[in-house]
């Protein structure tokens, strides 16, 4: 419970650095769906039909896909499997997670559109991503979550009761030494040590806001959880995760506004008055960089560079519109594709790191880490 609390405490404070630099849709062009907190989610994938299409997708591709369920490892805090897909025998593992906080939902629809084109597609480049590429998809991290249509997800006892109201657990805060407080991040935990895949992305939704210079919504961020030349990335792997991050990152703007995706900016947090960099050691994909080893499931301290995507809106605060959906689903799926013939080419290498720099940001403060509160930028 004391983890618990931590995670509150730190939560509140992202959430108050950020949304104090949320703007109202009309302020900016183009604007959010403004729904009142009432949002139509008929139409957005659930659960049960997730395991159907994908049953579906892997009888379609004739072996391309591999569905299975993470079930030998464990299940969800209220007894559900946790799925995963498989696609390609190429040398290169990537790992791609989607919908870790329960109500940032069209991640989840982005990397079945992905798994659609892979196990159906004829195309050449589908060709070169399986001869290149293994991948390991996991559609819906956070599945009693999504249900709930939290960004959480809840403990609960022996019993399958919940162990109390407050009990809640952010998934993206729970890889730590210590040990994790849900079911899914050890289950999950587990499978990425068996796996130890050469790059992440994980796909997450964000607030209102708009891009440096403009008054135009952003529709798109591209994070790095470890701070760009920043307090931690530059250490890890003599510097190699530091570069790499930003050419995953630098490779997928160009990409985007290629397709004329060109409201995307680099992430941060902060109000009017400052912005910051994030330095998120017990994030997820941070523990990944940061070779994390508990219970020694992990004694070779495998680690992989990992990036995030952020697309605006979540579910259950009511501001994603049903006209935008296809519009941000879009987004984020092209960008992951583009991203993986990036790394399955090679072409991601060849991006100059310091193009990173040249995606809109706003002159940051310091760093905010979950460590040692705010960093300055020295």
């Amino acid at each position: 419970m004391k983890r618990i609390l931590q995670g509150l405490v730190l939560l509140s404070v992202f959430c108050l650095a950020f949304n104090s630099s949320v703007l109202a849709a009309g302020n900016t062009k183009p604007g959010g769906p403004s729904t009142n907190g009432n949002d139509n989610i008929s139409s957005i994938m659930t659960y049960e039909e997730m395991i159907e299409k994908l049953s579906g997708l892997e009888k379609r591709s004739k072996g391309k896909i591999e569905v299975s369920t993470l079930d030998e490892y464990g299940k969800s805090e209220q007894g559900r499997s946790i799925y995963v897909a498989k696609a390609g025998h190429g040398e290169t593992k990537v790992w791609v997670q989607a919908q870790i906080h329960g109500d940032e939902k069209l991640t989840t629809e982005a990397v079945m559109q992905l798994l659609k084109t892979l196990g159906t597609s004829g195309n050449p480049d589908v060709k070169t991503l399986f001869d290149e590429l293994t991948l390991y998809v996991i559609p819906m991290y956070n599945p009693d979550g999504s249900i709930m249509n939290n960004r959480e997800t809840q403990l609960m006892d022996e019993n399958g009761d919940p162990v109390s109201d407050s009990a809640f657990v952010d998934l993206n805060r729970d890889w730590a030494l210590d040990g994790f407080e849900a079911n899914e991040s050890r289950v999950v935990y587990e499978y990425w040590a068996n796996v130890k895949p050469d790059f992440a992305v994980d796909l997450h939704h964000q607030g209102f806001k708009t891009v440096y210079g403009t008054n135009e919504s952003t529709s798109f961020s591209l994070g790095i959880s470890l701070a760009p030349d920043g307090p931690t990335l530059p250490s890890l792997e003599n510097g190699y995760y530091n570069k790499v991050t930003k050419q995953m990152q630098a490779y997928v703007y160009d990409a985007m506004t290629k397709y004329g995706y060109t409201h995307i900016d680099q992430y941060q947090v902060g109000g009017e008055d400052a912005k910051y960099y994030i330095d998120i050691r017990g994030g997820v994909v941070s523990a990944m960089m940061l070779g994390l080893n508990y219970n020694n499931l992990n004694p070779d301290g495998h680690s992989n560079p990992a990036i995030f995507f952020e697309t605006k809106g979540n579910t259950r605060e009511g501001n994603l519109g049903q006209k935008s959906n296809g519009y941000l689903t879009k987004q984020n799926y092209l960008a992951l594709k583009e991203l993986l013939m990036g790394i399955a080419t090679g072409e991601v290498h060849n991006v100059n790191p310091d193009h990173w720099n040249d995606i809109p940001a706003y002159p940051a403060e310091g760093y905010l880490t979950d460590y040692a509160g705010i960093l300055p930028i020295n």
